[in-house]
């Protein structure tokens, strides 16, 4: 402890503590503002929409994160990453952010013609087109939305107050909008007009306020910005065949009250592995340049870990009594089952991104990702069929529980030879 607080201290004297620290703190407001607001509404929208609308939002979100994961495609990572290591050449961050924007856009076309085929040829996503449709609208404002900008420039102030403005606008217009129980389709609406706002601000502040501006990019510099992506797109892709899939699979074969309990259960995981996130996005532009520092960022996001799991498992019936009406009470099965995911979150995040990308090992992340992803696959399928949402909770902790201590043993390993060769 001692020696935890005496690292803090020496960070915090320092010029690159003391805007790691600013960073965290507007990160964290950031990632609060993104799940306080929604957890204002939550009572309210768990009265008025029920628990089976809450499961036909959580099947829709299933089916669209794909897609804008694939709109996304691991740039949160690499263009990061490349940002930090020139954020003071104007003029390369421009062309890296120009680049990541242009193949941002062509990937949310091919994404749009790929969900249209889905969506018109496949019955059971034929029958749930209109929410699926509307829950698709907010990735074009997710594209505009540069946090990852941001992040890498390690200005989090000014996206954080652009946050707050659309969240609290948002919040207000759900208790305006949704008032009956058929309205819960303007949830994502909702949702995608939040994004569109905060995204479009934020651009012109880029533009008018940074002076990063936009450069028509070459086709072959698109080309190579998304190759070289490609890994990270991978790995954070293939999860998707376990976490998304099971709740597209719990949607079609139980049911959405089914979904319902689950989705509601874990949004309290979500929130831990938010609060992870911030420590994960916080430390990762810095980490960049400071990959020295990696054990003081271990020792902080692990005892972190450890807190919110207890708190999980301890708190679960509470939580749920609290945020929702009684059809929801199962969930805290849910919420018990997965309290030791943070623990694991905490190993997929520092030792992952935050050390292997890092690296320059992403083919070592994805390897792990793939085996873990494919064995999740055939998991989800072994356990929903015979425990519903239970098998979903299950299936997911312990893909995870595999996932993270697989990555913390090639970063040990990592580690090790170097320290081999370094005492050669």
């Amino acid at each position: 402890m001692i020696d935890i607080k005496r690292n803090i201290n020496k960070v915090r004297r320092s010029k690159d503590g003391k805007t790691l620290i600013s960073n965290f703190a507007y990160l964290s407001l950031l990632q609060v503002i993104g799940y306080v607001f929604p957890l204002i509404t939550l009572p309210y929208l768990a009265r008025v929409i029920g628990i089976d609308s809450f499961g036909e939002i959580a099947f829709a979100h299933s089916i669209v994160v794909y897609f804008e994961t694939f709109t996304t495609f691991g740039f949160n990572y690499t263009a990061v990453r490349d940002i930090a290591k020139n954020r003071d050449d104007i003029n390369e961050v421009s062309r890296i952010f120009s680049n990541v924007m242009f193949a941002k856009v062509v990937l949310m076309v091919i994404s749009s013609i790929i969900f249209s085929i889905c969506v018109y040829t496949i019955p059971f996503l034929y029958e749930k087109k209109i929410i699926l449709w509307l829950t698709f609208l907010y990735i074009p404002g997710h594209i505009l939305f540069p946090d990852w900008l941001f992040q890498a420039l390690e200005k989090m102030k000014y996206i954080t107050i652009m946050n707050v403005l659309s969240k609290l606008v948002f919040t207000l217009l759900v208790f305006v909008i949704i008032r009956e129980k058929s309205d819960y389709i303007y949830q994502p609406v909702l949702t995608a007009f939040g994004f569109f706002m905060s995204g479009v601000i934020s651009l012109l502040f880029v533009y008018n306020k940074l002076g990063i501006k936009f450069i028509v990019p070459y086709f072959r510099d698109v080309w190579d910005t998304i190759i070289g992506s490609f890994n990270m797109f991978i790995s954070l892709f293939l999860p998707n065949l376990y976490t998304n899939f099971s709740v597209t699979l719990l949607g079609i074969y139980e049911g959405s009250v089914a979904t319902g309990i689950y989705s509601s259960g874990k949004r309290f995981v979500d929130l831990c592995d938010q609060i992870t996130g911030v420590l994960s996005r916080t430390f990762f532009p810095f980490l960049a340049r400071r990959i020295d520092k990696h054990n003081l960022y271990v020792k902080i996001s692990g005892s972190l870990s450890i807190i919110m799991g207890i708190l999980l498992f301890l708190g679960a019936d509470l939580l749920i009594k609290v945020f929702y009406t009684s059809e929801f009470k199962d969930a805290a099965i849910i919420l018990r089952i997965m309290s030791i995911a943070p623990f694991f979150l905490f190993l997929m995040n520092t030792y992952g991104p935050n050390y292997l990308v890092l690296k320059g090992k992403e083919n070592i992340l994805r390897n792990i990702i793939v085996f873990c992803s494919i064995g999740g696959f055939i998991l989800a399928w072994i356990a929903i069929s015979h425990l519903s949402y239970i098998g979903v909770a299950i299936t997911v902790t312990v893909v995870w529980g595999i996932r993270g201590l697989l990555t913390l043993y090639y970063a040990n390993r990592l580690k090790h030879n170097k320290d081999n060769i370094l005492s050669q």
